[in-house]
């Protein structure tokens, strides 16, 4: 099977820079590959080492400035190859940055078209920095593929899949016609940890970089403006309750609770 997976370079969000007014400083906060495209990865080799096949994985740059996080990009296909993937693509084009979901499907749609074709195409359900949730849908539209979303299992049977798909309070089993675009869950599987001699075999895997222009796109362009990104702060009222006895402390709980419109009497 050949395998289309997707990767993202998120903006770290255990290592975000804020200044002392609470904003976001995207220039100097690093990207790393978004976990859920991790399982993505990993689910992708998966399947690759028992079918047979290759594993391709696709990336748009989607912040900048592009000097200072074009690094941090090719890092993340780096992993991606590591982990088991044959080959990596990333698109890196001013024009694009800040990215959207529209731009970045289109993207991904030319870049699927110009390599495939592709027997599945596996993302994430969601990067950790935007939380979209749009990107599979979008992509399955556009390339007219079959579409399940949010899967914790996944079985690839003779020419469709069965797969378990993870809703709010329910497990549903379906069955779809490849090829299609799956979102998978952090529940799917475990990613592999690469060893030092997998890091190391990883550069010697084709990693290719694009401009818009070199796929065909030079007219797309971002419609998106980022002025700043704030982050939210939470301050606690420290509100205590004093009294002699466990029934007083009640009372007074309540008594505030409802004050504050927690709870109605």
């Amino acid at each position: 099977m050949n395998i289309a997976v997707l990767v993202k370079a998120s903006l770290d969000t255990n290592m975000l820079r804020i200044d002392s007014s609470g904003r976001l400083l995207i220039d100097e906060t690093p990207l790393v590959i978004s976990e859920y495209d991790r399982n993505a990865v990993e689910e992708a080799v998966r399947i690759k080492e028992e079918k047979g096949g290759k594993v391709v994985a696709f990336s748009v740059l989607t912040w900048g400035p592009i000097q200072r996080k074009v690094g941090d990009a090719e890092n993340a296909l780096r992993e991606a190859l590591a982990m088991g993937a044959d080959e990596a693509h990333l698109v890196v084009d001013e024009s694009i940055i800040p990215g959207n979901v529209d731009t970045t499907v289109e993207v991904l749609k030319t870049l699927i078209e110009k390599f495939g074709p592709f027997d599945l195409v596996i993302t994430g359900e969601a990067s950790m920095d935007m939380l979209s949730f749009q990107v599979a849908a979008r992509l399955a539209e556009k390339l007219n593929y079959s579409l399940v979303t949010f899967v914790r299992k996944l079985e690839v049977l003779d020419g469709k899949i069965r797969a378990t798909r993870d809703l709010e309070e329910a497990l549903e089993v379906v069955e779809a016609d490849l090829p299609a675009v799956i979102s998978v869950t952090g529940e799917i599987n475990q990613p592999r940890l690469p060893t030092l001699l997998m890091i190391r075999k990883s550069f010697a895997k084709p990693l290719n970089k694009y401009s818009l222009a070199d796929i065909g796109l030079a007219e797309l362009a971002s419609k998106m403006k980022v002025k700043d990104i704030s982050l939210v702060t939470i301050t606690r009222k420290n509100i205590m309750i004093e009294a002699e006895s466990l029934e007083e402390i009640a009372d007074q709980l309540i008594e505030k609770l409802l004050s504050e419109g927690v709870i109605k009497g």
